[in-house]
Formats: C-alpha cells, structure tokens, sequence
C-alpha cells in the first residue's frame, strides 16, 4: 500500500494563467503526493486532461519553447459562426502532440467542466474522447465557437463555474487543492517572477485578432478614442465576472487547500510566457505547503 498522501486537484479556469497549473502539478509530483482525482475548467481541463492521459510532460516541453508566431499559426477563423476561431487547428496540433484517450479508461477520475449555453447550467463531462471535453470546456465565449456535445451547445465552464470543486466530492482522498487563477490583484498574490515585463512585440496576437474583428465589424471606433481595446474590456470583465464567482463557490463549498493565482498577472492569451507561469504556480505551492 502507498503511504502517499492523495489528493483531489481542482483546476480553475483563466486563460494563459492556467500555465501555473503545471507548477501545482509538479510541486505535488516532487513532494510526493499521488493525485487520484482531477476536476478541470477551461485551461484546467486541458492542463489537467492531458495530465490524466500521461502526457503532461510532453506538453510542458512544448509550450515552454511555443512563441506568439506559434500561436498566430494556430488561429482558424471561424466566419460567422458564434465566435472568432473554429478552435480544430489547436486541438488536433493538441491531438497529435499527446495522443488522445477515453475518459473512462484512464487511472486518473477526470472530470471536464463545460456550460450549456441555453439552459445556464453546468456539465460535467467524464465520459468519451478526452480531447472533446477540452474542447468543451476551454469555449471562452467570443474567442472560440460553441462545441455541440452530444447534442448539448457547450461553452466555457468559467461562465458559472470557475473552480469546480463540486465532481471532487465524495472522492475519499486526503486532501482537495482547488487552484483559482481569478484571485484579486489586491490580494497580495502578485507574482513572485516580473511578469508584467513587456517585450516590443508583446500584443501581436491581440493586435491580429483586432486587425481581424476590425475587417468584419460594420463599424469602428476611433483608435485614439478607445484607451482599452474591445478584447481587453472583453477578458478583464470575464475574468472579474469569474473572480466574484470563484470566491462564492470556494466559499460555499471549501477545498482543503485554496492556491490563489491574481489574474493581473498577465493576459488571457500570454501563452508565449509559459516559463514565468509554471514557476509562478510551482512557487505559490511551495509558500502554501512548503
């Protein structure tokens, strides 16, 4: 019998932050924890599946070297379709990077959080290929397309869940760590690495896709008039909706351990800063548990 502590690991929801996830992950691995149960939204259903089908290294190797050209490559306009990006590029570059496997199949409960659009309600997807309940849950409403999923149109899992604690219960293990990427940047948890240093193409991803709203919006506004631009308001009110929501589900269903990432510590789609991101999440859990 193992005389590992297990854990029921709870992976919230916010975009790029989510690369702190790893961190969490691998401080847990290097301290001896076996994590037996994995409830995952958005960033942390992808984070967390490919974890659950043993691939995590592989991706991490990945994203620490992708760059924002890598990501531009990845975008597949999705012309009037309910959002900007089709999302297949992503995940069948996703797909062929680590495999893809069945829920049901793997050592590791998994469950992918996602949102029916036209009920509000959460779904907790545990069954069937991996890679289509990521795709659910990571449906960040405007940027990617709605998923149908047998016969359910699933959005993001953030939109009334961004911590899922919920699918952990009753899992019997030692301890449950939820992950929040949603903290308030006045909580103190500001990132220990300078992650708010910009290089001088910092926003060439968001400036493509504002190139690319602005081609097929029937007006615009002033560039000298909008301080923000519109995928800036859009994210930021996102992420606060999540931040107020995080706070009332930990608060009304408690985890063991709460990890709080502050979501100014970088935008949505930072992907390209993978290295100062899984530090982050490698240094949050040691100041936690250490």
């Amino acid at each position: 019998m193992s005389d590992k502590k297990t854990v029921s690991l709870v992976l919230g929801s916010g975009g790029a932050r989510g690369l702190a996830h790893i961190g969490v992950i691998r401080w847990l691995e290097e301290h001896h924890y076996e994590i037996k149960s994995i409830s995952g939204c958005s960033i942390g259903a992808l984070v967390g599946g490919i974890y659950a089908i043993g691939q995590l290294d592989e991706f991490e190797r990945w994203v620490r070297v992708v760059n924002r050209r890598d990501i531009l490559a990845l975008l597949d306009p999705a012309l009037g379709r309910g959002g900007l990006i089709k999302g297949d590029k992503i995940i069948n570059t996703l797909k062929g990077l680590v495999g893809d496997a069945m829920i049901e199949s793997l050592p590791i409960n998994f469950t992918a959080v996602a949102t029916n659009i036209k009920s509000g309600k959460e779904v907790w997807i545990r069954t069937g290929a991996m890679f289509d309940a990521i795709r659910a849950s990571i449906s960040l409403p405007l940027l990617f397309t709605a998923f149908n999923y047998r016969g359910q149109t699933l959005i993001d899992g953030g939109v009334v869940n961004p911590v899922p604690t919920g699918p952990t219960f009753g899992d019997g293990t030692d301890l449950t760590i939820a992950v929040n990427l949603c903290a308030s940047s006045g909580s103190g948890l500001a990132a220990p690495v300078p992650l708010a240093v910009k290089d001088e193409h910092a926003s060439s991803l968001r400036d493509t896709i504002n190139r690319f709203v602005a081609r097929i919006s029937p007006a615009s506004v002033d560039e000298g008039d909008r301080g923000l631009d519109m995928y800036d308001v859009a994210y930021q009110s996102f992420d606060a909706m999540q931040g107020t929501i995080a706070r009332q589900k930990l608060a009304a269903y408690p985890p063991d351990v709460v990890i709080e990432i502050a979501r100014s510590c970088c935008r949505t789609l930072d992907f390209d800063r993978a290295n100062e991101l899984i530090a982050l999440g490698y240094h949050k859990m040691e100041e936690k548990m250490g």
